[in-house]
């Protein structure tokens, strides 16, 4: 049960990076009142839904977008594991860079609650334990982001109509007290079923670690909507146990026309 939660954790912090990156279009992917609801099954059974929703707020009197992630379990698994994890980030609305990253989670007992905030201009982020009582400065690298800002700054950096299959792109991000690249490849285009019929959809490979939870490095994919809005669609991975597969269940407030295929 313990390799299920952390192969949830590991989810969302792929998501994240699962659209590669950009051009100049200055048009948004995304705004205020966007909202998404993932459904995740282990196997047969349903283990878990996850939300990303974002709405307006100010950071030391900056306007900014905040985005709330929050991951769920349910049926048995809650019964014997339960899950409550929440993931907030305030990022800029012009340049996408993150200003704070929140996560206070809850897997079975096993709690976290941790406040960064970023100085992009310094290269540092602080780090404050609330659970330990403990606060930490760390150096990072130009352009990096949080697990959750840097889905949202990638939709709207990304060029979509020149990418060719093989192409491999890296990102910059900061996570609890580590600074690490995270990797990704750019497989295909092809149409994939979903609830809300045939999506024209990009594949991707994003490199995880293998060993405790997934099979090997190549064990994850994920589909993108091949769109203006380059939404996840569904993800799949191959465990060390078992496997995995999130779809997108519901969404609303997109700022571009959702484009499926009318037959």
């Amino acid at each position: 049960m313990k390799k299920l939660i952390l192969l949830l954790a590991a989810v969302m912090v792929t998501t994240v990076g699962f659209t590669p990156p950009h051009d100049s279009d200055p048009i948004k992917a995304f705004d205020t009142g966007e909202w998404f609801k993932f459904r995740i099954h282990y196997g047969m059974f349903n283990a878990s839904y996850a939300t990303l929703n974002v709405t307006n707020a100010r950071y030391k009197g900056k306007p900014v977008y905040h985005i709330k992630g929050r991951g769920k379990s349910t049926g048995l698994l809650d019964l014997f594991f339960e899950v409550d994890d929440k993931y907030e980030t305030y990022i800029d609305k012009e340049t996408g860079a993150p200003y704070r990253f929140i996560r206070d989670i809850d897997e079975g007992g096993h709690t976290k609650d941790i406040v960064i905030d970023f100085d992009h201009e310094a290269l540092t982020a602080t780090i404050n334990n609330k659970k330990r009582k403990k606060v930490s400065t760390e150096a990072i690298k130009p352009g990096t982001q949080d697990m959750v800002s840097a889905f949202y700054h990638l939709r709207n950096t990304v060029d979509t109509d020149n990418l060719n299959p093989g192409d491999e792109f890296i990102l910059p991000m900061f996570f609890d007290q580590e600074n690490y690249d995270f990797k990704m490849k750019f497989l295909k285009r092809e149409v994939i079923k979903t609830k809300f019929g045939k999506i024209n959809a990009l594949e991707f490979r994003p490199y995880v670690q293998s060993g405790r939870v997934f099979e090997e490095e190549e064990s994850l994919s994920v589909w993108i909507s091949d769109d203006k809005n380059k939404i996840p669609l569904r993800i799949k991975a191959k465990l060390a146990v078992g496997s995995l597969t999130a779809d997108l269940d519901a969404f609303k407030g997109l700022s571009h026309q959702f484009m499926k295929i009318v037959e």
